[in-house]
């Protein structure tokens, strides 16, 4: 509690077929303030408080895990708005799917058409198969 910044949910055992590869990675979210934080949006999805029904239809048939990344922690890479952050990821995710995530309601700014004076490289494949990620 109390944690702001980016959170992944990832499916267990399914992977999706996005268009150009699968993953287990169904959405991207993020905490901006302590006073709705990480924690509370996490219990919110999982309780089905968020409104997110297709969070809530997976969560049916398989098991939902969260990895996150603590905004704090990035403030030295990274000097913009944890939304911005947030549309980074997900424009990522798109340039590398052809998708948004399945269960991202929303569309991320146009931050990746900007000039940033950063180059952060994502890993996406730690929501790839299971067991063929890292840090599994």
């Amino acid at each position: 509690m109390g944690i702001t910044g980016l959170y992944f949910l990832l499916l267990e055992n399914i992977e999706i077929q996005y268009p150009f590869k699968k993953s287990r990675l169904i959405y991207i979210g993020m905490s901006e303030k302590r006073t709705n934080s990480m924690g509370k949006r996490l219990t919110d999805h999982y309780e089905g408080q968020s409104g997110n029904e297709g969070i809530v239809n997976y969560r049916k048939v398989d098991q939902i895990n969260f990895t996150h990344l603590n905004f704090e922690m990035l403030k030295k890479l990274w000097r913009h708005r944890i939304e911005d952050l947030e549309s980074y990821f997900i424009l990522d995710f798109v340039k590398n799917y052809g998708v948004y995530p399945i269960c991202n309601n929303k569309t991320g700014y146009e931050v990746l058409k900007s000039d940033l004076d950063v180059d952060i490289k994502i890993d996406w494949q730690y929501f790839g198969k299971r067991g063929e990620g890292h840090g599994e």
